[in-house]
């Protein structure tokens, strides 16, 4: 699953690349901030492409609430689903059934810009993260959906099998994020899609060729230090870890 990603890129580089406009020109200097270590669970604020309002990066909170709550309603909903996840990442394969899920599905699809993110892998019980970045350290489209509370956006990120690049390093559950093209990702915003064009788009697998992961520092793991620093995201080795990739 994924729970922990890192935004690096300024927000004119992800204009550039997404062919998007921030939608409130006054935050840009917080977004311009690097974050290298976004944990799910304290539930950040991230930016966002929303499907209603495609030619726009919007700030969200990552954590999809249902519809029916209202902005009071948001923390404490946070609260009592955590034991589920948060609402951090939902899985592909239920997008069509779930309460929440079904109600986005088809108008309130979005695209999650990160500029890499970190999976667990396990070995001999215990865990080790790794990052993902893009091998050319471009911008990361990860495919999800949201709800509008009020003035708030919530949003969850996709989710699904593993390809067999995912499958050695997150070897427990198996799971990896929906990854999209720049090109899918632009389909992936169109308001005409049909069920079986939604499906298709979540099925293709990202080259994993494009991809570059490698283990970082167990900080990232630690309640008790501040993993939002830069070397988090730098390369760590360990000799007891055999080489996985």
């Amino acid at each position: 699953m994924c729970f922990h990603t890192s935004t690096t890129n300024k927000v004119k580089r992800l204009e550039k690349h997404f062919d998007v406009t921030l939608s409130d020109p006054k935050l840009e200097p917080y977004f311009d901030k690097p974050t290298y270590h976004h944990n799910g669970f304290s539930h950040p604020n991230m930016l966002v492409i929303p499907q209603e309002k495609h030619k726009f990066l919007a700030p969200a909170v990552w954590g999809i609430v249902p519809s029916s709550k209202t902005a009071d309603e948001i923390k404490p909903y946070f609260k009592e689903s955590v034991r589920y996840g948060g609402g951090l990442n939902a899985r592909s394969e239920k997008v069509f059934d779930h309460f929440v899920y079904k109600n986005s599905i088809m108008e309130r699809r979005c695209i999650i810009p990160v500029s890499g993110f970190f999976e667990p892998h396990d070995y001999k019980k215990k865990k080790y993260p790794f990052y993902f970045k893009n091998a050319d350290d471009s911008p990361i489209a990860l495919a999800g959906l949201y709800t509008v509370i009020d003035t708030y956006i919530t949003f969850t990120i996709l989710t699904k099998n593993a390809s067999p690049l995912f499958e050695k390093i997150h070897n427990l559950k198996k799971r990896q994020p929906a990854i999209m093209s720049l090109e899918d990702s632009k389909n992936w915003l169109d308001n005409t899609l049909e069920t079986h064009q939604i499906n298709e788009l979540l099925t293709i697998e990202y080259p994993e060729s494009n991809l570059e992961t490698y283990p970082v520092s167990k900080n990232l793991f630690s309640t008790k230090v501040d993993s939002n620093v830069e070397g988090i995201i730098e390369h760590v080795r360990y000799n007891e870890l055999p080489k996985v990739v």
